[in-house]
């Protein structure tokens, strides 16, 4: 066999593969198409403190390997992410904000992995939320971890002194 006709071979091997994850994405999405839409940020945030850094992703809170890939939380991005009293809103750059309100925000805690990321012991800011039915668990990497951690779990205690 000559080196082209090799060449042919591996090419035509790396598109199946291409078209084939391409298409277990377009599966993912049209499984996930009942997830409702976020709602929208209030134009105006009180009490307001932001994190640098990145969005990791979102998955389920029961299935932390089940990634959600529609409404805006499927891939990966930088971000500054701003803790308000009103909630957590998330500027993905592209695309709306996401806004997690107050009343849906369960637990703030840290994490070492999440679909796609490994990094440093307790790398991750993990916020465990709820949207429409859904229980949804989405991970920050920031430059100040521990900050974003206390601003969400001050925030929780505020909510939950207020019910």
């Amino acid at each position: 066999m000559d080196r082209y006709a090799l060449l042919g071979i591996v090419l035509a091997f790396l598109a199946l593969m291409l078209c084939l994850a391409a298409f277990g994405w377009y599966l993912r999405r049209r499984k996930q198409r009942d997830i409702p839409s976020t709602v929208e940020a209030p134009t105006q945030l009180t009490d307001t403190r932001e994190f640098a850094g990145f969005y990791v992703s979102t998955t389920s809170a029961t299935d932390p390997l089940d990634r959600i890939a529609v409404r805006g939380l499927g891939f990966r991005a930088r971000t500054t992410v701003i803790v308000a009293a009103e909630g957590i809103v998330v500027p993905i750059k592209g695309q709306s904000d996401v806004f997690i309100p107050l009343a849906d925000l369960r637990k703030a805690g840290r994490a070492t992995w999440t679909i796609d990321r490994g990094v440093e012991p307790d790398g991750l800011v993990v916020v465990d939320w709820t949207l429409g039915e859904r229980e949804l668990a989405s991970y920050f990497r920031v430059d100040d971890p521990a900050g974003l951690l206390d601003a969400v779990t001050g925030l929780l205690k505020t909510g939950s002194d207020a019910k």
